[in-house]
């Protein structure tokens, strides 16, 4: 007989803010993660003023920039996996 392994939750961050060209993320009172906007293409060269518009969406587990129009999982960053996070397409 299978039985299914459950799905490990996806992580999710407490907080997030920008120091410099750097994202910051923290996932829990004993863990922080970064990574430089330089990572991904479409933060590469916005502005710092983009940049700063940083905020954590679905309980925590993406980051988002509205302006422009960007999200990333932050269980990808965790776990150094820089990968641009594909939007669902409205139908």
């Amino acid at each position: 007989m299978d039985t299914l392994k459950p799905a490990t939750p996806l992580l999710s961050a407490l907080r997030c803010w920008v120091e410099g060209r750097r994202i910051y993320l923290e996932i829990n009172e004993r863990r922080s993660v970064s990574f430089p906007a330089s990572k991904y293409d479409s933060l590469a060269n916005v502005s710092q003023s983009e940049l700063e518009k940083i905020e954590l969406h679905s309980d925590g587990r993406y980051i988002h920039w509205a302006t422009i129009d960007e999200e990333i999982c932050v269980d990808d960053v965790a776990n150094n996996r820089f990968l641009h996070t594909a939007k669902a397409v409205a139908s």
